[in-house]
């Protein structure tokens, strides 16, 4: 692997880093945010929703543009934006200001993960998909472990709205890594692309797209990704408020079950994410649903610490891998010229999920007054993730498949 390869996949972790630790220390400051701009579980999950509404609109035409530009300039510019939406989070007073800035985000995150495993795609083998992604995707277990160690210390000392400085500085200095490290193509394949190093079009993209919207499996594995996404947003928008409002344990341990998700997920990751290398994406894509899922519930009725240190790691271990195995999925089932269109497409499935689960979750927890109904949802959504697959395992799609 060349050095200028490592470079990209360093600068993609991070890039994974902070996009994601953006989207889930919200659910980390959730309860203090709360309390400062007095507002409801329901308007708390429109706020999220809103970062999810704009990544989802964006999300398909960045995987296109990741396809046919140059993805250094996409992952500067727009991971720039979303450390704009971050710094000025930081500002909000009122619901409809802290949800137009997280929409900013949500702008700028939509060009942090098609993008991102397109341009990584291109520089590793075929065999080494699986556990590059994961490493590229260790970004985001790893900044939900930092940042819930580091938000209780923060906010004990000054208050929520320095974690969103804090996280606004480091993106724009992630912005600043992938201007300078970042390449479309290893040197061969420009050469074999010609001087311009642009993607080789063989058919057109309105005749490209109408492929893919007749196949099946795209639909069967973007409605997977729906309700996988609309399951694991749940316990990472209320865990922390569930721990401190519901169980009544302390803050720093409500943050520490998100750790330890962050931490799981990372092993998770890379041990899933190389057993998907070899036993084939779509098995380790329904272990995944059946973790979050038994996870899920294991957190709605354990009530001792221990035991929900035991379901949080569950849930993180099948949390943890699904970016990588959905994204390098998409290199399994169709062609490689247009995997980041198709990630970026299954995004918009991702996007949907995620848009609806938290003012759901939140509205369910407003009309009972519990946690527990919104809990159980997800574990519902993890499961029907999984039978969704299950037609696909009779078809042979693995990571030799062939495709579009």
């Amino acid at each position: 692997m060349s050095k200028r390869a490592v470079a990209i996949i360093i600068a993609g972790f991070f890039t994974v880093f902070v996009a994601f630790s953006i989207r889930y220390c919200y659910g980390l400051l959730l309860p203090q945010m709360l309390s400062s701009l007095s507002i409801s579980k329901t308007e708390a999950g429109v706020i999220f929703s809103s970062y999810f509404i704009t990544y989802t609109i964006l999300s398909p035409v960045l995987g296109l543009l990741g396809d046919r530009t140059d993805a250094r300039i996409l992952l500067t510019i727009f991971v720039t934006l979303l450390g704009l939406g971050a710094y000025l989070m930081s500002f909000s007073s009122t619901v409809v200001q802290a949800s137009f800035f997280f929409a900013l985000a949500g702008v700028g995150h939509s060009a942090c993960w098609a993008p991102v495993a397109t341009v990584v795609l291109r520089w590793i083998s075929d065999k080494r998909r699986g556990i590059v992604l994961s490493i590229v995707d260790l970004g985001s277990a790893t900044g939900i472990g930092v940042w819930s160690i580091l938000i209780p210390l923060i906010t004990a000392a000054y208050s929520w709205r320095a974690v969103w400085v804090i996280l606004g500085v480091i993106t724009f200095l992630a912005a600043g890594m992938n201007f300078l490290v970042v390449q479309n193509y290893p040197p061969f394949e420009v050469e074999s692309r010609g001087s311009g190093g642009t993607p080789e079009t063989r058919i057109s993209i309105r005749k490209g797209y109408m492929a893919i919207f007749r196949d099946t499996k795209f639909h069967l594995v973007g409605l997977s990704y729906l309700f996988i996404s609309f399951s694991i947003l749940i316990p990472f928008t209320f865990l922390t408020a569930y721990g401190t409002q519901e169980l009544k344990i302390s803050y720093s341990s409500a943050a520490a079950l998100v750790a330890v998700i962050g931490v799981s997920g990372a092993a998770g990751k890379l041990i899933l994410g190389h057993i998907s290398d070899i036993v084939g994406r779509l098995r380790v894509m329904m272990l995944c649903g059946a973790l979050t899922a038994v996870g899920c519930l294991g957190l709605a009725y354990a009530h001792e610490f221990l035991m929900l240190i035991l379901f949080s790691v569950v849930f993180g271990v099948g949390y943890g891998t699904i970016w990588a195995v959905y994204a390098a999925s998409a290199r399994d089932m169709f062609s490689k010229d247009y995997s980041g269109s198709i990630i970026g497409l299954w995004t918009v499935y991702h996007g949907l999920g995620s848009v609806l689960s938290p003012v759901i979750a939140g509205w369910t927890i407003d009309a009972t007054g519990t946690y527990f109904w919104a809990l159980i949802l997800a574990a519902i959504a993890s499961i029907l993730s999984l039978l969704l697959l299950w037609p696909l395992g009779r078809t042979g799609s693995g990571p030799q498949a062939g495709g579009l």
